[in-house]
């Protein structure tokens, strides 16, 4: 039996332990890009379709080196040389089309031929392992390089600190690329550079994630502006409609109600009038709950005053009003959400809070009103869930800029917090 000599058997081996690196990093690249696909399905982002195509191809050339290791056959060369070159260009059109919006057109599919032709002069023409992978290396740290450089000019732009990683791992990737030519021949030192890469390839995913991330927080956040300009908008459209029909009350329908009263009385009615007389002070009631005249005609301090009292009556709950340095007028939008947080905290006093006594506490600074409305009755359950009442409150609030918040008094009840800037209206 012929046994082969230790050098022989140290060149297989070496041959065996390289190609079972390169499985690794094919592997690795490999769940890049099936990554970068799936992104591709659930965001629509072209960039990550390109990403995910230059990753599949950049598999292939990490095959097909280690198919030259083993057989030496020069189309393994060519095919590694070809997809170096796809590949790179891949990756740089991927980083334009995130950093500058590119967009890849049937005229830049050219550039893959010329690629693939440049690979056929350099194994077939010349038949120069050193100029095909001098040449292919070149290409490759180039366009590395300059694919770090586009991401770190387009770090104030890209969110979630993505550009500036993505930027040093495509830029140290690019340099570990040029100690091809300076430090080592082919096939030598493959372990040292599947080690590199797999390094950076970890470092890029790092910075996709760091994409994604980003992209889902800009969603989130202008999915949270929206919801929160409908959230204002339908408030004021409310608050019209509230004002348009509490109106209509007012001037229509309690008009024609005083007019029946006056006509029964004076026809001697006066039980059918004293009737007409209750339909019209609940007429009269719900026109103020809707919107109160006097906040638009007097302003704020002699509405809460009104709605205070008329409060007290209704619910024989004594309410103290307190207040200090809030004399002049507001904004109409901010005079309506105090008034509205005051009025929805009262009622839920009456509602759910089993107290005998409420206060009103409103202040002001000169940049902000604050208001306090507490209770002396049981408190809120420590997992009670809030109610639409409260939520109602803490949108109008936040709205207008401020900050709402629930607790304990210290009498034992609830007590709402409001502050909300006096220019917010403005």
């Amino acid at each position: 039996m012929m046994q082969l000599p230790d050098s022989a058997l140290d060149v297989m081996d070496r041959t065996f332990v390289e190609c079972s690196a390169l499985g690794f990093q094919s592997v690795v690249t490999s769940v890049l890009a099936i990554a970068c696909y799936a992104l591709w399905q659930r965001q629509r982002g072209a960039y990550f379709r390109t990403w995910a195509l230059a990753w599949a191809i950049y598999v292939v050339r990490l095959a097909c080196m280690s198919a030259f290791l083993v057989r030496r056959d020069m189309v393994w060369l060519f095919v590694h040389q070809a997809a170096t070159g796809v590949s790179a260009l891949l990756l740089l059109a991927a980083a334009m089309q995130m950093s500058r919006g590119f967009v890849l057109r049937p005229v830049h599919a050219v550039a893959v031929p010329v690629s693939i032709a440049w690979a056929w002069i350099t194994v077939y023409g010349m038949g120069s392992m050193i100029v095909g992978g001098i040449s292919a290396t070149l290409l490759l740290a180039s366009v590395t390089l300059w694919t770090g450089l586009l991401f770190w000019r387009e770090r104030e732009r890209i969110s979630s600190g993505a550009a500036p990683v993505l930027a040093g791992a495509f830029v140290l990737w690019g340099l570990h690329h040029l100690d091809y030519p300076l430090l080592r021949g082919f096939g030598a030192a493959v372990l040292y550079g599947v080690f590199a890469d797999v390094l950076f390839l970890f470092a890029i995913g790092l910075g996709l994630l760091f994409v994604v991330l980003g992209n889902e927080r800009d969603r989130l956040a202008e999915r949270t502006l929206e919801l929160e300009q409908l959230t204002g908008l339908m408030l004021r459209v409310q608050e019209d409609e509230r004002r348009r029909i509490a109106q209509e009350l007012h001037d229509e329908a309690g008009q024609v109600l005083t007019a029946v009263k006056i006509e029964l009385e004076l026809d001697g009615r006066t039980e059918a009038g004293a009737m007409v007389g209750r339909a019209l002070a609940q007429v009269r009631d719900v026109s103020n709950l809707l919107r109160p005249s006097v906040l638009d005609d007097l302003g704020l301090v002699p509405a809460l005053r009104v709605l205070a009292d008329d409060f007290a009556a209704r619910t024989r709950i004594a309410v103290a009003l307190d207040v200090e340095h809030a004399s002049r007028r507001l904004a109409p939008e901010v005079e309506v959400v105090i008034y509205r947080v005051v009025q929805e905290a009262l009622t839920n006093v009456a509602r759910h809070a089993g107290a005998g006594a409420a206060r009103v506490h409103v202040s002001s600074d000169g940049q902000a009103v604050r208001l306090a409305i507490e209770d002396d009755g049981h408190g809120a359950a420590d997992d009670a869930r809030p109610h639409t009442g409260w939520l109602g409150m803490r949108e109008r609030v936040s709205t207008l800029g401020g900050r709402l918040t629930i607790g304990r008094s210290a009498a034992g009840g609830v007590r709402v917090d409001a502050d909300i800037p006096i220019g917010a209206g403005a």
